[in-house]
């Protein structure tokens, strides 16, 4: 296999020479886990759009060129169309909080920059990993936003949907199923008589309390921990950064996410995680 060598703070290692990741992704592969379990795409496509919203945000601020945030955004949409997924090989169990996982996107969306503006993909210039695409950022704060976002996309676009058909459908079967008389059964034992529609009104009124829950709980993944760095005082961010960002993915997403209200919190544990998880 052609390789190219690569390079990060312990050294070079030899990456394949048609990848668009570089040492760091290279070191993970071979570091941690064989499972056979990546993290799925509506995960990478959100830290995509996260890394592409940041880009565009530092550009803002004055703090990348225009050149290096377009490059940036271009390759992250690419990698949201889904056209970089195979390069995203870092097993789901790793180490940290999902630092390698990070590092293959910063990767990635520098390789591409780079080839769009140099015609050639890799290394770290004019576009490095670190210092432009994750700029402002730490993995310790992007993987908690990223775990959000992609769940609430989830759930907006494909979950709730699906619940609003299924409660319209069995509603309508419970208004058809009115005169249709059964046996109930309690403990797998017929009991007393029931109507079908009486049980599938149950049914309907099951999943109305559901989509209620699950509303609640959105509002918890609404609160993004992105703006913490690495152990939540946000240290070596600009402070708009994270509003900025937010600002535009609201945007794009129509979704209204917002700040953490203290960033300590937000980045010591995954609790609204765990809530919209019961709730599921």
């Amino acid at each position: 296999m052609d390789t190219r060598e690569e390079y990060d703070a312990m050294g070079t290692v030899p990456v394949p020479a048609t990848a668009y990741f570089g040492a760091s992704t290279q070191r993970a592969r071979e570091n941690f886990g064989k499972s056979g379990l990546m993290p799925p795409k509506a995960f990478i496509h959100a830290l995509a759009l996260i890394k592409q919203c940041g880009a565009l945000a530092n550009q803002e601020l004055q703090l990348l060129t225009g050149e290096r945030a377009a490059a940036i955004a271009q390759a992250a949409q690419e990698v949201i169309n889904g056209r970089f997924d195979d390069q995203f090989v870092v097993d789901l169990f790793q180490t940290g909080s999902g630092t390698s996982t990070n590092m293959n996107m910063n990767e990635v969306l520098a390789s591409r920059a780079n080839e769009i503006i140099t015609g050639t993909k890799g290394g770290k210039a004019p576009v490095h990993p670190n210092d432009h695409v994750n700029l402002g950022q730490s993995s310790n704060d992007v993987i908690p936003t990223a775990m959000h976002l992609s769940a609430l996309l989830g759930i907006q676009k494909h979950l709730m949907p699906a619940l609003e058909g299924l409660h319209a459908t069995l509603t309508e079967k419970a208004a058809e199923f009115q005169t249709v008389a059964k046996i109930g059964r309690t403990h797998l034992q017929d009991a007393v008589p029931i109507l079908l529609g009486q049980e599938f009104g149950g049914y309907a009124r099951q999943v109305a309390l559901g989509q209620q829950r699950v509303v609640r709980g959105l509002f918890s993944l609404c609160e993004l921990a992105l703006g913490g760095t690495a152990v939540g005082n946000g240290l070596n961010t600009h402070p708009d950064f994270a509003k900025l960002v937010i600002a535009r993915l609201n945007k794009q997403t129509s979704v209204e996410m917002r700040e953490a209200h203290n960033h300590f919190e937000a980045q010591s544990a995954q609790d609204a995680a765990v809530e919209m998880s019961g709730v599921l």
